[in-house]
């Protein structure tokens, strides 16, 4: 690979990086859901699929962010009101349908 393309792909990369911190947590996971159906539709050329993959690899990191700073925040918040805080595994309520 060049040094010009790859500064290109860089460039492409850190743009990614931006455009997924601009965007809202539910605009990221709409964003996401789409590259997921694009990339199992197998309609995608191997250039194409390579730039969603990398484009929604972004958008999870981005992701896991948000939900993180969130996490903390809202720690914050119940420590400042003086609750007690115990951490207690997550169970999903059944939904009835299967994944």
């Amino acid at each position: 690979m060049t040094k010009k393309k790859a500064a290109k792909q860089d460039l492409s990369a850190e743009a990614q990086r931006a455009k997924a911190e601009g965007t809202s947590f539910e605009d990221r996971l709409a964003r996401l859901e789409k590259i997921v159906e694009r990339l199992e539709s197998g309609e995608a050329g191997l250039d194409e699929s390579l730039r969603l993959y990398a484009e929604g690899a972004e958008l999870i990191k981005a992701c896991r962010r948000t939900l993180k700073d969130a996490e903390t925040r809202i720690t914050q918040l119940a420590e400042s009101a003086g609750d007690e805080l115990a951490e207690e595994p997550f169970e999903p309520e059944e939904s009835g349908a299967e994944p």
